[in-house]
């Protein structure tokens, strides 16, 4: 069998489970170099479609962003045509994603989706012949909100299952590494806007903890200019987050689903940040595993309550969800393939205006 993975750095943990378990050549699709790396050991072949868009202060036009994203989608369809792909898994809600399952409808590919955020998936996702979600509530709601109902309930999160079996590094070598030993991780990911970070840089001035800053996908001076205190430092590079978060002593985090399995797999005291995705289903996952889901002005108090989440049952059920997938990549045929097409595009579209 030969199958097409699609998806960048975070959704890629989540699929690498699901490919220890399958009989396939893979050939793997993103613009992350994160990606790359993580998926390179387990593809026969990694194609490059397009580069990371790090947010910026200046916001692009509607037309340069649908210019780059044809270009990027002509570059996956040239690639899967390519290749032999008996099927298509993609897993995430950005871009590579809604590039690769437009391109294989294009194919007619068939198309195998995780979805893990009900409350704001890529609309491409309609379009999708199976869907995965991670709990009953997720089929319902999907079914209300967007009309559809080609789901399957997987009962979990495989990203969970990787997070417990991925190497770390010691603690001690991270104190060496970064020369502290009683830090907060701050993590600036997908759910924060620029405009967000002048306020939450200075929110967080007001812990008395070293701060470690991880930008993500914002570059450095878009941070550097609002840090007036001498204990926040923004870590450049390649950072091993897991290793990070592992040694630290609490995570601060204005992220999604991604991050929100990491410290609840590892166990690791954390705050996730109300970024814009006020309706998100990271944040239900959140409240589920004990982590506070505070607002940029509570910060402080919400970090003097932190604790540890209760990640067991998260774990357990990670792996139990990897399993699944994987058996669906043979027995797709199995399940209701009627996607929501069109009518669930348009909702799921409309959805997400409130977002940009």
């Amino acid at each position: 069998m030969n199958i097409a993975i699609v998806a960048e750095t975070a959704p890629a943990k989540t699929l690498i489970p699901v490919i220890e378990k399958v009989d396939a050549d893979i050939l793997s699709l993103t613009h992350s170099e994160g990606a790359m790396e993580l998926l390179g050991p387990y593809s026969n072949e990694i194609f490059s479609i397009g580069e990371g868009r790090r947010n910026t202060t200046k916001k692009r036009s509607n037309f340069t962003i649908a210019k780059l994203v044809l270009k990027d989608t002509i570059r996956t369809y040239k690639a899967l045509k390519k290749h032999p792909v008996d099927l298509t898994l993609t897993c995430g809600n950005a871009g590579d994603v809604r590039k690769g399952l437009a391109a294989s409808k294009k194919l007619n590919i068939p198309k195998l989706h995780m979805e893990q955020d009900i409350y704001n998936p890529i609309e491409m996702m309609a379009y999708a012949d199976l869907i995965t979600v991670p709990n009953k509530t997720a089929m319902k709601q999907l079914e209300e909100m967007y009309g559809i109902t080609n789901t399957v309930n997987i009962g979990g999160y495989p990203q969970a299952e990787y997070v417990s079996r991925v190497p770390i590094l010691e603690a001690e070598k991270i104190y060496e590494q970064y020369k502290h030993d009683d830090f907060y991780v701050l993590f600036l990911g997908g759910d924060t806007r620029a405009s967000d970070i002048p306020e939450i840089i200075r929110e967080v001035e007001k812990i008395d903890k070293t701060i470690l800053v991880i930008p993500f996908r914002f570059e450095t001076s878009t941070i550097t200019p609002h840090i007036t205190k001498d204990n926040i430092f923004v870590l450049e590079g390649y950072v091993d987050l897991i290793s990070l978060m592992n040694a630290s002593q609490g995570v601060i985090y204005c992220a999604g689903m991604g991050v929100t399995i990491e410290v609840g797999a590892l166990g690791v005291p954390a705050v996730k940040i109300l970024g814009f995705h006020t309706q998100h289903a990271s944040n239900d996952l959140a409240h589920d595993l004990g982590i506070n889901v505070a607002s940029t002005n509570d910060i402080n108090d919400a970090v003097s309550r932190m604790r540890k989440p209760q990640g067991k049952r998260l774990i357990e059920g990670g792996c139990k969800a990897s399993l699944k997938v994987a058996e669906l990549t043979a027995s797709m045929d199995s399940y209701d393939q009627n996607c929501g097409g069109l009518s669930s595009l348009r909702k799921i579209w409309n959805h997400r205006k409130q977002y940009r």
